[in-house]
């Protein structure tokens, strides 16, 4: 079961959500909307052996914040906040995965012009349509965001980082689509990156057997 018939499960209730679920009413969107999420919730618990570890349970605990982000980000402040809490479980359960190398190091600086790039257009928006209000949210929300992904590279696993970095462009296609300008197709490709990222951070919970490990060097 949880080895193919609960991800194909999230699957088909990912697709279902995006691609059948009509907008109105609101309570049904929300419902279907946070499905596939409680499926992912379990779906990492289960990867735990029922005795989740200390960066089990932050990760675990980060995935819980996220879905209530998730629904609750129709009032976008109170949403972003549910979110921004749940990367910063993020960030503390991959902090107890640290492994060190300077490769990984290096992300820093990507990761940090990427967060900047975007995080100044989308100051420019938010000043040129009178949102001053959202502008100090939006960039702790981005500073947060960035540090998870870099902690994420920094543990040397495949799931954690891409799983990261996914959510990364999740966030950044939204933010654009809701600030900047337009983006084709911005809902699916929100959404299909956003579970995809999920249910990789979720799956990393089963431990080290994915470690990206530099050439010549050991784990600590």
């Amino acid at each position: 079961m949880r080895q193919y018939g609960l991800p194909l499960l999230i699957l088909a209730m990912g697709a279902l959500y995006i691609f059948f679920i009509p907008s109105d009413p609101l309570a049904v969107k929300l419902l279907f909307k946070l499905i596939p999420m409680w499926l992912i919730l379990l779906y990492g618990y289960l990867h735990t052996s029922g005795r989740p570890s200390r960066d089990q349970w932050l990760l675990l605990i980060g995935l819980f914040f996220c879905m209530l982000g998730d629904g609750l980000l129709h009032w976008f402040v109170v949403g972003l906040s549910a979110f921004l809490i749940g990367h910063l479980f993020y960030a503390a359960s991959f902090l107890t995965r640290w492994r060190f190398s300077a490769a990984r190091l290096a992300a820093v600086a990507p990761i940090a012009a990427y967060a900047a790039w975007i995080g100044s257009h989308l100051i420019d928006a938010l000043s040129r349509d009178g949102r001053e209000a959202l502008i100090v949210p939006v960039l702790l929300y981005i500073a947060v965001i960035a540090a998870m992904a870099f902690t994420a590279v920094m543990t040397g696993q495949r799931k954690a980082i891409f799983g990261s970095l996914l959510f990364l462009a999740s966030d950044s296609i939204l933010s654009w689509n809701m600030f900047v300008s337009d983006i084709a197709y911005a809902g699916p490709l929100i959404m299909i990156t956003y579970y995809a990222a999920q249910f990789l951070l979720a799956g990393s919970l089963r431990g080290g057997q994915s470690n990206l490990r530099p050439t010549g060097t050991s784990p600590r």
